[in-house]
């Protein structure tokens, strides 16, 4: 599975409402995530790619579309 079908995935795992979400349509504008999901988030990403996020990229704006949480594990790994 491609890595933006896997971040898909796990965005849907810990999504408040369950929705098929434009790439780039904000996951906290939807209503899909909200800040308090955000470092469950960030836990289930870590899990699914074997990877570690700093604190210091805890910025809900990094993490606000499918295509960026794409573009950043992407650069993560």
């Amino acid at each position: 599975m491609n890595i933006d079908k896997r971040v898909a995935t796990v965005v849907q795992s810990v999504a408040e409402k369950k929705t098929q979400v434009d790439e780039e349509e904000s996951l906290f504008d939807s209503g899909v995530l909200d800040s308090f999901a955000l470092p469950e988030l960030v836990s289930a990403l870590e899990k699914e790619f074997s990877i570690k996020i700093p604190d210091s990229d805890l910025n809900p704006r990094k993490f606000e579309t499918l295509s960026r949480i794409t573009e950043y594990i992407e650069s993560k790994i």
